[in-house]
């Protein structure tokens, strides 16, 4: 297995640096960039003052008279590093990203790894408690319908997790606080943040709860069309192996249903669950949501990859890119691996010529 591993290793630094090039690529050809943004609001402030001086607002042609001279735009241009051939760009470029080192913001002026971490708790939060709900809810229930096939319980429990996954998450999330945020009938759950004001002076007790009730309403919004597809994915997947001849045999020599589904049939279903829960794991950690976060003014790695794409923040842009590029395929590698826990059979290993 081990070569195995070092291969996919090896195989992930070309995977990543193709990724980030074909993403540089693109940033290069996008109107727009850092220096045309401080330009224009260099331009925006001296425009403004001369208005503010008494004197009148400036047509099109005097905009363009207003524009700052070379050597400013020269000087913002080293300033960013926008001097340097292309090729010697994307080269320092991915050498600080190779290191982690992936300076400063262009925006919020601030090392971008401190930004980042300064994002993680509330990815993390949503993330995290989207995922266990998520499992913790239809692999139980994806297997009851599987054994209750066909019976009104399946029946009306797919209704629901079928209106559940045509419901938006974020018209529920408005529909919520219209309805439970203050909105027009009852304030019953906070909108703001993942804490209160004073929260540091709660007791112990009174922070995990006030941090939950924070949590309610965002992560119904985040998890309601998440159910369905693992839902059902559980019960094909445990009716196909319910239905093998291997379950009717051991149901005839006898055993119990309870050991026939759990000893028997719960390996072999759970492989196709397996091959998505690294991947489920990661993304529901870090991909976030912007329009939740932006209802529920939560301030996520999700918005801050937007926002940052929108301001031309690019030391932002590209280090989200790589780190969830990085994610992506270690994520692929755990699930290949993963199956050897379940499966012991299964084998990396070259076979026999």
């Amino acid at each position: 297995m081990w070569p195995y591993i070092t291969k996919r290793v090896l195989l992930m630094i070309p995977t990543v640096v193709g990724i980030v090039l074909i993403n540089f690529a693109v940033l290069q050809f996008v109107p727009g960039g850092p220096v045309e943004r401080m330009l224009s609001q260099l331009r925006s402030h001296q425009i403004g003052g001369e208005a503010g001086a008494g004197s009148v607002m400036l047509g099109q042609d005097q905009l363009r008279q207003a524009a700052l001279g070379q050597e400013q735009v020269d000087y913002l241009k080293r300033l960013y590093g926008f001097d340097k051939p292309v090729h010697v760009q994307f080269g320092q470029l991915l050498g600080r990203l190779l290191t982690f080192d992936f300076g400063e913001s262009y925006y919020h002026h601030k090392d971008v790894a401190d930004l980042l971490i300064e994002k993680l708790p509330v990815s993390i939060s949503l993330g995290g408690w989207s995922f266990f709900l998520v499992y913790l809810t239809c692999i139980p229930l994806g297997i009851s319908k599987a054994v209750r096939d066909g019976t009104p319980f399946d029946s009306y429990s797919s209704v629901v997790i079928l209106v559940m996954y045509s419901i938006p998450g974020f018209v529920l999330g408005i529909f919520l606080i219209v309805l439970f945020g203050g909105g027009s009938f009852w304030a019953v759950f906070p909108l703001r943040g993942l804490t209160s004001d004073g929260w540091e002076a709660f007791s112990t007790m009174g922070k995990i709860m006030d941090y939950l009730w924070h949590l309610v309403l965002p992560l119904l919004c985040y998890v309601i069309g998440s159910f369905s597809v693992l839902t059902l994915l559980t019960k094909n997947s445990f009716l196909n192996e319910i239905n093998n001849a291997y379950v009717q045999t051991a149901r005839a020599k006898g055993l119990s249903q309870h050991k026939v589904l759990w000893k028997h049939v719960f390996r072999n279903a759970v492989i196709p669950l397996i091959l998505g829960f690294p991947g489920s794991f990661l993304a529901m950690f870090f991909a976030g949501s912007i329009l939740i976060e932006t209802l529920f003014s939560l301030d996520g790695l999700g918005l801050l990859s937007y926002e940052s794409i929108i301001s031309r923040d690019y030391p932002v842009v590209m280090a989200t890119l790589f780190i969830f590029s990085l994610l992506a395929v270690f994520s692929q590698l755990l699930s290949d691996l993963s199956l050897i826990l379940v499966d012991p059979r299964i084998s990396f290993e070259s076979a026999p010529q």
